[in-house]
């Protein structure tokens, strides 16, 4: 189980089944470039429970766009022509884009940044930290974080400005692939890992630095990952090897990996556990509620799935085995045979091979369909129709749970 930090968090690009090539994720809203004709569709709400209309953020302009990345109360967006249009609130001059033609825009708090064809950085809006004042010289990539952001260099050298109170604008040296500028930190990736700098919850993020794929800044890697998982404030890693690297806040133990060889991993918040190449489920971490103690089943598994307080795994038979918190019936796991298990927050969702889908829990009505894959959050779930529609439901408190999506 994933979170995301409140904030300008642009998500990876991707041609999905829901028939989108990028998504954006803001404060309360989200954003997406449909495949094919290139409109952008936005869901949510405005912050604090204010109505939309108050800022217009989900209501993005007409037009074929190739990109979009979405701020704190504003979102702008790629046309296809190059041009860039923004939208929401407008204070501070963050949705009054500059004319010309760009390759990639990135929105913040209240201000953002584009790169020109020609590698310059421009940027617009708040500027009581220097955020605006972007350098001279050629950018390849710009990512605005809440008052600062980071460019990269076609050196490959990273360049912060802004706000810099957590050393979030003081970018370890090296030479980097991409960028990403956070809250209060900043992580950067190169062919040997990822390092970050800047604080987080007050502590320096060297105390929780990303492993790296390989021995250093001048060794060719000798390995790399093929899955990660990403828990409360620590993530795991599963080298190709079958190993495991685990970094982040370890209060409870939760990044004591163990040695060994596994297939999967999963993270709640604050404690791991990984399904072992021998069918075996293995946990660690936080004890509380049976997370990892003696109430760990034993048996042969094809999946693990770990929710914030409580796991489950798909034993090979396809009964389903829940353990650890159970406030809200989170591991009274439904009777017969499943083919795939997903923990949430304080529910838990099962496919079954016919693709319909049951949870129990804090969320237990599911929008009837057959689904090929099924994701669960902190109070709802999301699924993809084996028609490639996306269909959601339990808690829509922020517009999470939309009408039904089809490509």
């Amino acid at each position: 189980m994933s979170r995301l930090t409140p904030g300008a968090t642009t998500l990876a690009r991707c041609t999905s089944p829901g028939g989108f090539v990028d998504v954006a994720t803001g404060w309360h809203f989200a954003c997406a470039v449909r495949e094919g004709d290139g409109a952008i569709e936005c869901w949510g709400t405005g912050s604090f429970g204010r109505s939309v209309l108050d800022y217009g953020q989900t209501e993005p302009p007409e037009g074929e766009f190739s990109a979009v990345s979405a701020g704190y109360l504003h979102a702008c967006g790629l046309r296809e022509s190059g041009e860039i249009a923004c939208w929401g609130r407008g204070s501070f001059g963050r949705t009054d884009a500059p004319e010309g033609v760009f390759t990639q825009v990135s929105s913040g708090t209240t201000h953002s940044c584009a790169v020109r064809e020609n590698g310059q950085a421009v940027c617009w809006g708040t500027n009581n930290y220097g955020q605006s004042d972007a350098p001279s010289g050629v950018f390849t990539q710009v990512s605005v974080g809440a008052w600062h952001l980071c460019g990269l260099r076609e050196s490959g050298a990273v360049e912060c400005w802004g706000d810099d109170e957590y050393d979030q604008s003081n970018p370890s040296p090296g030479r980097y692939l991409a960028v990403s500028a956070g809250m209060r930190h900043s992580c950067a990736l190169s062919s040997f890992g990822t390092r970050c700098w800047g604080r987080r919850d007050e502590r320096p993020l060297e105390t929780i630095a990303v492993p790296a794929a390989g021995g250093g800044a001048d060794t060719t890697p000798t390995a790399t990952f093929t899955a990660v998982s990403a828990g409360g404030f620590h993530a795991c890693a599963l080298r190709r090897t079958g190993t495991l690297d685990c970094w982040g806040l370890n209060t409870q133990g939760q990044i004591a990996a163990q040695t060994g060889t596994f297939t999967a991993i999963g993270t709640g918040q604050t404690h791991t556990c990984g399904l072992r190449s021998t069918g075996a489920i293995e946990c660690w971490g936080a004890r509380d509620d049976g997370r990892t103690d003696t109430s760990t089943p034993t048996g042969t598994f094809t999946a693990v799935s770990v929710g914030e307080q409580h796991s489950c795994g798909l034993r090979s038979n396809g009964a389903i085995h829940c353990w650890g918190a159970n406030s809200r019936g989170q591991t009274d796991a439904q009777t017969g045979t499943f083919t795939a298990v997903e923990a949430g927050s304080l529910h838990t969702c099962g496919r079954r091979s016919s693709g319909a889908v049951e949870c129990w829990g804090d969320t237990t009505s599911v929008r009837s369909g057959s689904y090929a894959v099924v994701s669960s959050g902190e109070s709802f779930s999301c699924g993809i129709t084996t028609t490639g529609s996306i269909s959601c439901w339990g808690s829509n408190t922020s517009g999470q749970v939309p009408a039904s999506r089809s490509p």
